[in-house]
């Protein structure tokens, strides 16, 4: 099928009838990508303020990326994990000195690196700690997004992600986020194992914890020899203005889960990172997948991390993150439209004044798309915002004069 002279609507229609409808996108079909900006098949040009979900922090194709991603896949692409390969090795020393463990279990998906985490912890929970086999507890914070498996949505509280997939998996609390009191009641039972948070609650509407949440929650895991599980998938790799989120308040995890732009978004690779007392408890054979760490998948992501470093992505993003809230928050007192902005580095939302049912958030997208700014709604009236971290201040000021045109366009 030549897709040269299809339109967009017949693209949709594709998607339509041959792809299962578990998505509801925006109606714009994007054919290329480069630093800041996509284009539709249309050719029209467009900010992209989503970077798939934080997976394209270092831009779209960023050239050092890609020929990373060429010239591995002209030499070695899979072998598996029943031969060593010259790619592997050498990308477990990289990543395990760029942050600071023993140890690292590389996997595809974000949400195969939560599964493994999960498996980790009760792991070590039978084998370290002594909890009676099939005892182990894990607590989750209420309104976390860790992906879609069946054990993930077992401790989700969204009824889009729960309703209709049960039984669920047993061996799972949910308690408030945010709440370090009924956490500290919580770990009172012997047999919690771990407790797993993302350090901002993207997928929630970006919501950010108190100063001293992620802290505090740690130092209760310590005291009470429960594992503190850091789900980075979404905040790390230098989106909130630092390499990861939790060094925001000094935090180690005892597990680190990582993904998204750990490829800068060319290739599913994802990381369990923790040192040897929790990682050698997993043997041959109790865990693996067949592409997880793979020597294309290994090439991409030590090039990703170095592109961070390179360009001080972290850094760019604290400094442009505080320029766009102040932007948004003076726009905020010029209309009733919006009454919150909130976010850390360049992950970002503002809450729409209306309620979770209202179309009002999505059909702003829609003007933004209009005005050749992309973004998505979450939770019904929230708009997430999350630029790739290679934008100029120049450009971040270019996206605001665009977003406040639609909003206020939109509120007259």
């Amino acid at each position: 099928m030549s897709t040269e002279t299809m339109t967009s609507q017949a693209f949709l229609e594709l998607e339509d009838k041959y792809g299962a409808h578990n998505y509801h996108p925006l109606p714009v079909v994007l054919s290329k990508g480069e630093g800041i900006y996509v284009w539709d098949v249309d050719g029209k040009r467009y900010f992209d303020f989503l970077s798939a979900y934080s997976a394209v922090n270092q831009g779209h194709c960023h050239p050092r990326i890609i020929n990373a991603l060429i010239e591995q896949s002209r030499e070695l692409t899979l072998t598996s994990r029943a031969f060593y390969n010259d790619q592997l090795g050498v990308y477990e020393k990289f990543v395990t000195e760029y942050f600071g463990y023993d140890k690292v279990l590389p996997i595809n998906t974000g949400v195969e690196a939560v599964e493994t985490a999960l498996k980790l912890c009760r792991k070590w929970a039978y084998k370290r700690k002594g909890i009676e086999m099939n005892d182990a507890k894990i607590i989750f914070a209420s309104g976390n997004f860790h992906g879609r498996t069946l054990a993930v949505i077992s401790a989700s509280v969204d009824p889009d992600a729960r309703k209709e997939f049960g039984p669920y998996m047993p061996g799972i609390v949910i308690i408030p986020y945010n709440d370090t009191n009924v956490l500290r009641e919580a770990l009172k039972d012997p047999n919690v194992a771990g407790f797993i948070v993302e350090p901002i609650q993207g997928e929630a509407g970006v919501y950010v914890p108190d100063d001293g949440y992620l802290s505090e929650c740690s130092r209760l895991c310590k005291e009470n020899n429960v594992l503190f599980i850091a789900d980075e998938v979404q905040t790390g790799i230098a989106r909130t203005g630092k390499l990861l989120a939790c060094d925001h308040e000094e935090v180690r995890p005892d597990i680190l889960i990582l993904g998204k732009a750990l490829s800068g978004g060319v290739f599913p690779v994802s990381a369990v990172l923790a040192d040897d007392e929790i990682m050698m408890c997993i043997k041959p054979g109790e865990h693996g997948s067949t592409f997880g760490g793979n020597p294309l998948a290994c090439a991409v992501a030590m090039e990703a991390l170095k592109v961070v470093e390179d360009e001080n992505l972290a850094q760019n993003a604290q400094y442009l993150g505080g320029i766009f809230r102040d932007r948004m928050q003076s726009m905020i007192e010029k209309t009733d439209l919006v009454t919150l902005v909130r976010g850390k580095g360049l992950l970002n939302a503002i809450v729409i004044n209306d309620d979770e049912n209202s179309k009002t958030a999505w059909n702003i997208c829609l003007k933004l798309r209009d005005n050749g700014l992309l973004a998505k709604p979450t939770h019904g009236n929230i708009i997430r915002f999350a630029p790739p971290l290679v934008m100029t201040e120049e450009q971040l000021h270019e996206c605001c004069d665009i977003i406040e045109k639609t909003i206020f366009e939109f509120d007259n």
